[in-house]
């Protein structure tokens, strides 16, 4: 059975007071979208920055967020940032901005930290994400050796989706893929190798310091110093990692975006497509006894249940080289999610995909990082209960990549 969204389900329709006059208008661009993310550029002392909802020409309003440009967005000073959620291709609807009362008319995101070993990301009491990022414990490495996100469900937030640590590599199946993560497992530099990916060899990436967190009714977005070392200890690549969790109706949706740098003469990044690249790995209980109820769902089509495309040298299938995105569905705690990732074009080629049965997928690509060309990427996450069409991938697919085009003026 397919779910529909439900485009209406966290955004009001409110009464037409304290309206701080015409704003401008906003332009879908060729194809359908879902979940479209707006984020406006503002100068300092601009009456923009005092906006907190637009109300467009169909009567929706949602609410908007002042925010610092997140970590691949060009310019500084802040943004408007607000989410759609649908827009039609080519549709014009005209803005009017509105600087509504104090009283809260939506929860609120709020990172809360727990204990030292994980802070979490809150909508309302709602568990939305949690970075477990405790420092690396070369008396426990395995438990501690890369830190990750779990993503939880985005009705009440009491399902974890994700897979989480684990104390040795026997505690469930292939418990090195952890939540929302990122590393791989071929990496050269200065004549040594290092396994970011498995943590082999002592080889581990750390949790440096929180950089940034900002939080609202609209998004919620940390961003951290992370280091990745060798068999030596010693740090070959620093990371900026960050992720956005936005209030859209009917799920969660989530950006990822990470900078790779180094001052070495060069860092290879290589693998395979099971051990390298970004990655989702659901909850232990799919590989356990889950695997029969799932499947993907791709730009051609709905898959089978236990079919499973990867990427292999020897017969490269087009069909898992470069997709703009995948989407898994699966059954953890009695209800089924889906789980689309969005690749975006500006991301290094080619991107080889992989699937498995038991709950983990994405794509890795090869990459030479050096002082004078870091690794920049970005990926969208969408997570919802029930199922999804390839209409709605496409649709969520086509706002990342290409956002709605907002032209406004506030006096």
């Amino acid at each position: 059975m397919i779910r529909a969204l439900s485009p209406f389900a966290f955004f009001l329709v409110l009464p037409s007071f304290a309206v701080a006059g015409p704003w401008g208008t906003v332009t879908g661009g060729k194809a359908d979208e879902i979940n479209a993310v707006c984020s406006v550029p503002v100068k300092a002392g601009d009456p923009a920055a005092a906006v907190t909802h637009v109300r467009l020409s169909n009567s929706l309003t949602v609410p908007v967020q002042l925010a610092k440009p997140s970590l691949l967005q060009d310019g500084k000073g802040s943004h408007l940032v607000f989410v759609l959620p649908r827009l039609k291709a080519g549709e014009k609807l005209e803005l009017e901005a509105l600087n509504l009362p104090v009283k809260k008319l939506r929860p609120e995101f709020q990172f809360v930290k727990m204990k030292g070993q994980h802070i979490d990301l809150l909508y309302g009491n709602r568990p939305v994400l949690s970075y477990f990022n405790a420092p690396h414990d070369p008396k426990d490495h395995f438990y501690t050796f890369k830190p990750f996100h779990h993503v939880y469900d985005p009705a009440e937030g009491k399902n974890v989706l994700t897979n989480g640590s684990a104390k040795t590599p026997k505690d469930g199946l292939y418990p090195h893929h952890r939540g929302l993560f990122f590393g791989w497992n071929k990496i050269t530099y200065d004549g040594k190798t290092a396994d970011i990916w498995h943590g082999t060899n002592e080889v581990f990436s750390q949790h440096e310091n929180v950089l940034s967190e900002e939080a609202g009714e609209v998004l919620g977005r940390q961003r951290s110093a992370i280091t990745w070392h060798g068999k030596d200890g010693e740090t070959f690549l620093t990371e900026e990692r960050e992720l956005t969790a936005y209030a859209a109706p009917g799920g969660t949706l989530i950006d990822f975006a990470s900078v790779l740098k180094t001052d070495r003469k060069s860092v290879k990044l290589d693998g395979d497509p099971q051990h390298a690249g970004f990655h989702f790995r659901a909850n232990q209980e799919v590989a356990k006894n889950g695997k029969g109820n799932t499947y993907y769902l791709r730009p051609d089509g709905k898959g089978k249940i236990g079919e499973t495309r990867n990427w292999d040298s020897k017969n490269a299938d087009p069909r898992t080289i470069n997709l703009p995105w995948n989407a898994m569905s699966f059954i953890t705690g009695g209800k089924r999610y889906t789980v689309l990732r969005i690749n975006h074009p500006d991301n290094p080629k080619d991107a080889r995909g992989s699937e498995r049965d038991y709950g983990r997928f994405g794509d890795y690509f090869e990459y030479t990082v050096t002082p004078d060309k870091p690794l920049k990427v970005k990926y969208r996450v969408w997570v919802q209960e029930g199922e999804m069409t390839v209409d709605q991938c496409s649709a969520m697919a086509a706002a990342f990549v290409h956002p709605p085009e907002v032209n406004f003026s506030v006096k």
